[in-house]
């Protein structure tokens, strides 16, 4: 079974989806559409922006948004997907991809998102780390008895977790990770606590968003990074959207199952690899591919 794969917040690279829109109509065409919604030339900063230009929450998440979604969209009857997936932010592009929302609300709430995600960052300094070569139940209690907020917040292979919280919690777990054998805890150049309670006014603010907007029955399961299970029912589906901003994305969970339920060949769609180098660390066995523009699509 072929299972679809979406990136999330860091696959951003300068230049990209500029393929996409000089090969493809269709794609110059929801490029062009993108800039109308969103009332800026998202365009330009993606094409020939800067590093930092692309850094900038607003245009970060729905960057990656578009990169993704335009090119599932361009593979035409080839985009086949038995089942789809997406790493927190990409949980929006296999949504828009499998039919469950449409390019123009896809969008509109990746931009609320993002927006909401800064606000709340900028009422309370707060930061997330890497944590390399422990168990999730050792980070998760170390997690439990260190002062303030934190918590373990991305799942993303075995060995390879993301903590989230208040910025001196963060410090005095990463100490304390070290010294219960962790190999790496590493504080990341993150603007805030993603995934974690301290995500509480963008949850709010995002789910009256989520809740006014018309979701349809996906065309195949979404693995949703809340429950790590396949889900087709829309008001599920809705209910672990809003839930996923403060909830951890279960990474590892959802490929494991994806593979139990039968999934052989991966597919990331979007930039970069670091999916597919997540599903290997998961599976050793699973085939892995990137996604590639059909010419003139």
């Amino acid at each position: 079974m072929n299972a679809y794969i979406f990136p999330g917040q860091g696959a951003q690279f300068s230049g990209m989806g500029l393929d996409l829109y000089e090969n493809s109509a269709l794609a110059q065409e929801l490029f062009e559409k993108a800039n109308d919604i969103l009332g800026f030339h998202i365009t330009d900063i993606m094409f020939e922006g800067s590093k930092e230009d692309l850094k900038e929450t607003k245009v970060t998440q729905p960057a990656i948004f578009l990169h993704s979604v335009i090119l599932a969209k361009t593979l035409g009857d080839s985009f086949k997907p038995d089942m789809v997936a997406g790493h927190s932010l990409g949980e929006f592009s296999a949504l828009v991809a499998a039919g469950a929302l449409t390019f123009e609300d896809g969008l509109k709430l990746v931009s609320q998102r993002a927006q909401a995600m800064q606000k709340a960052c900028e009422l309370q300094p707060s930061t997330m780390a890497a944590v390399l070569g422990l168990e999730g139940n050792v980070v998760e209690d170390i997690c439990k008895t260190t002062e303030g907020v934190v918590v373990a917040a991305n799942y993303n292979c075995p060995g390879q977790l993301v903590i989230s919280g208040e910025i001196e919690a963060i410090n005095k777990a990463c100490e304390a990770l070290k010294e219960a054998g962790a190999r790496r805890a590493l504080v990341l150049p993150v603007g805030g606590a993603f995934h974690s309670p301290l995500m509480e006014p963008a949850r709010e603010e995002l789910a009256a968003a989520i809740e006014n907007t018309t979701f349809n029955k996906p065309n195949c399961p979404i693995y949703q990074n809340v429950t790590a299970s396949a889900i087709t029912d829309e008001t599920e589906i809705k209910a672990n959207l809003i839930s996923q901003l403060t909830a951890p994305v279960r990474w590892t969970q959802s490929v494991q199952q994806m593979i139990a339920d039968g999934a052989s060949h991966f597919t990331e769609v979007g930039p970069g690899k670091v999916l597919q180098g997540l599903v290997k660390k998961i599976h050793r066995e699973a085939e892995t591919t990137s996604a590639t523009l059909e010419k003139n699509a």
